[in-house]
């Protein structure tokens, strides 16, 4: 019961050093940024994580807004609505449906990772949460768009399509890992009553909605509350991208990485300690391709960024809290991306 007080609430609250120790750091170093260069050129790695600062949240600010609406707009869904729409849990049907949704909704990494977890408390199975996890950041019409016109549509359709199969392919493993009791399955899952209608509820719920601002307000507010957990992590990973971006430069890949089994470890090794947005990762994976003429590698840095990003297992951590489940999403999906890379450059040479 006291776990539920509100006082030991906020007193938990008030604890959330990583939070606000995080986003301390992020405002000092983006205001440094906007100083003069002459302020901090004497400091020169100082200056170098101030920049990186600036241009990460200047990148991902448009997807962590967006995934807060988003997840605030999740808040108000009933849970049977979600698990109806993703298909019934533990079939092959409901990891198809959560990989299509990773696919159409167009929004970042940073940005999908607040509807991922907000998806696993509305009830979605393990499953679904990781084929809809891993088919999303860089799978949004936005980036397919600029891929098409970086790469062209053959390699944008041949990565689009890999990536489904690797998405539902995972989230098959973790059906099968669940049904194994080799993890623990979903607390929040729940089973729909056999005579629920999904279109008749919904005209329902909408025909009943009254838009006040008090409604949007309280929305708001709940998703902002419920955010926090994925946004101190995304903060987090801001500063440990900066430091590793003021010692290593991600335009090297074009150059020195070919389609060679080198290379393509080279690559999967810099996609995994180098955080980069889905918007960032883009244009330097068709360097990759056209530059460095690797499309391997271009689809490895593209996928293993996601497989072995710091943010998502951490986050996953905490929304299952299981390591196990957090660490199995680079343990299954990385092999995979191994060998479809592998695939591709061999077929490209």
């Amino acid at each position: 019961m006291a776990s539920t007080s509100p006082c030991c609430q906020k007193s938990a609250e008030k604890k959330d050093f990583l939070l606000w120790g995080s986003l301390l750091a992020c405002v000092v170093f983006y205001s440094l940024s906007l100083l003069p260069l002459s302020v901090t050129s004497s400091l020169s790695f100082i200056n170098e994580m101030a920049e990186s600062v600036f241009v990460l949240m200047n990148t991902i600010w448009w997807g962590v807004l967006l995934g807060i609406l988003m997840l605030s707009l999740l808040t108000r869904v009933p849970r049977e609505f979600v698990v109806a729409a993703l298909g019934p849990r533990d079939t092959l049907r409901g990891i198809f449906r959560a990989t299509i949704a990773g696919v159409l909704l167009d929004l970042c990494s940073h940005g999908i990772l607040m509807v991922a977890a907000k998806l696993y408390e509305r009830g979605a199975s393990t499953a679904q949460v990781m084929a809809f996890l891993i088919a999303s950041p860089w799978n949004s019409f936005t980036l397919l768009l600029i891929l098409f016109a970086l790469i062209g549509w053959q390699w944008t359709l041949i990565f689009l399509l890999a990536s489904m199969l690797i998405s539902f392919l995972s989230g098959c493993v973790f059906m099968w890992l669940e049904n194994t009791q080799r993890i623990a399955p979903n607390p929040n899952e729940i089973d729909i009553p056999t005579d629920f209608d999904f279109w008749k509820e919904a005209r329902k719920g909408i025909s009943e909605l009254a838009l006040t601002p008090a409604y949007v307000i309280e929305t708001l507010k709940k998703g902002l509350s419920e955010s926090r957990m994925v946004v101190r992590w995304i903060l987090f990973g801001v500063l440990l991208a900066s430091v590793l971006r003021a010692g290593l430069d991600p335009e090297l890949f074009a150059t020195y990485f070919g389609p060679s089994l080198m290379g393509l470890a080279l690559t999967i090794l810099a996609a995994t300690v180098i955080e980069v947005c889905s918007e960032g990762s883009t244009p330097i994976a068709a360097d990759l391709l056209t530059r460095g003429q690797a499309p391997g590698n271009s689809f490895a840095f593209l996928m293993a960024g996601v497989a072995t990003d710091y943010t998502e297992v951490m986050v996953l951590r905490d929304t299952t809290k299981s390591w196990r489940i957090a660490l199995l999403l680079p343990l299954v999906t990385l092999p995979q991306v191994v060998v479809v890379a592998y695939l591709l450059n061999t077929g490209f040479s």
